[in-house]
């Protein structure tokens, strides 16, 4: 998926523009029903494609359905990396356009994977990552209203009017045991808890609020059955704290 292919969809919204892309990568077609379904992609061989923004969770009966099939899935999760918010009038005129200093990073996968852990490993079922860079489109409005969806706890003077892809920074694919486990630290001892993770991921090696996800790596990995609990090292206090190993 090449930048000259992102910008001739570039128009579209964030979804829209990963279908079309992708169904032209795998000579697919969209919007296909198939099993009471309707998928976003069936490719040229058949194969699956769902494009989920957020709430993978909301997939998972898809997923299994499709499965049971005997079918092929890739899901396809977009990660925003960075974001560029763009702020109109309501007649159009641009008022700002900034960088927004909410950042994702890999670790911010795992709050989505909770929903989904029981198919991680399922041999027919893929999850490709997208580390991307999008453009929010917002209008300001003259009072303070809700979303459009009325999810708002406090009320704004914008809309959201659009989400667009600007790049696809970098690409990771997800298929099997070794593919989640290597997001784990080299650092990280053999025997370890919850906060060993937290400080391992502090390094300037990695992303900066990743350690702020390690209870939920934990989590996911543990009910992937990739790791297991372990009696803690000898040597440290007595403590509350559960202790894992690699399976």
């Amino acid at each position: 998926m090449t930048s000259k292919k992102i910008n001739t969809y570039n128009e579209s919204s964030l979804h829209n523009t990963l279908k079309l892309l992708y169904a032209e990568n795998s000579k697919g077609k969209t919007e296909i029903e198939e099993n009471g379904y309707i998928y976003d992609i069936i490719t040229g061989d058949s194969n699956v494609i769902e494009i989920q923004t957020k709430n993978l969770s909301k997939l998972l009966p898809k997923i299994m359905a499709t499965l049971d099939k005997g079918k092929k899935i890739t899901v396809v999760h977009p990660l925003v990396v960075t974001k560029r918010i763009v702020l109109y009038s309501k007649d159009g005129k641009l008022i700002s356009n900034r960088k927004s200093p909410k950042k994702k990073s890999i670790y911010d996968l795992f709050e989505e994977l909770t929903g989904i852990y029981p198919v991680l490993l399922n041999e027919n079922f893929t999850l490709e990552v997208l580390e991307i860079s999008l453009i929010e489109e917002r209008i300001k409005t003259e009072e303070a209203v809700n979303s459009k969806n009325k999810g708002r706890r406090f009320k704004k003077n914008w809309i959201k009017i659009n989400k667009r892809l600007d790049e696809i920074i970098n690409t990771k694919i997800f298929r099997k045991k070794s593919d989640y486990l290597e997001l784990l630290p080299k650092s990280l001892p053999e025997i370890f808890c919850a906060k060993n993770l937290e400080e391992c991921l502090k390094n300037k090696n990695y992303p900066q609020n990743a350690y702020k996800n390690a209870h939920l790596i934990l989590w996911v990995l543990s009910r992937m059955d990739l790791i297991e609990l372990s009696e803690k090292p000898e040597d440290i206090p007595k403590t509350r704290a559960k202790y894992y190993r690699i399976k």
